[in-house]
């Protein structure tokens, strides 16, 4: 499985485009993280993602997550209410692969590509990486005072 974690740079270079803001998803920055599933041309593994994720709605509202599927140039809101989203623009922001080939990507409340992923990840994963982002710890902190 191929994983790409871009969250932890020592150094954060605004020009690169790893870390600029996604443009198509600016709605959403400093409001909400934004886990993005493109879907294979079979459906099977952003179905399989797309199920595990719902499966615990409590941490995705605990983490301010919004979950969209997309499908060729369709958004369709998994997780949040969210309005006149361009699939194209959000493909090809994020520099995903070419439709009909699975991955999933997480935006960070700072509006960056905090994680590039090629298959499914577990919930788990995703959400210790979550809680690992400084912005995260802030939240809980707040919320247990």
């Amino acid at each position: 499985m191929s994983k790409t974690l871009l969250y932890g740079a020592t150094k954060i270079d605004e020009t690169n485009s790893a870390y600029a803001p996604i443009e198509s998803l600016a709605a959403f920055q400093w409001r909400n993280r934004v886990f993005v599933i493109f879907a294979d041309r079979d459906n099977s593994r952003a179905a399989r993602q797309e199920n595990q994720l719902l499966a615990d709605r409590q941490a995705l509202d605990e983490r301010d997550l919004v979950v969209l599927k997309i499908s060729g140039a369709g958004v369709r809101p998994l997780f949040c209410a969210a309005d006149g989203l361009d699939g194209e623009a959000i493909r090809r922001d994020l520099e995903a692969l070419e439709i009909g080939e699975f991955a999933a990507f997480l935006i960070g409340k700072d509006g960056t590509v905090k994680l590039k992923v090629s298959e499914p990840i577990t919930n788990g994963e995703l959400f210790a990486i979550i809680d690992s982002m400084p912005q995260r710890a802030a939240e809980t902190l707040r919320a247990d005072q």
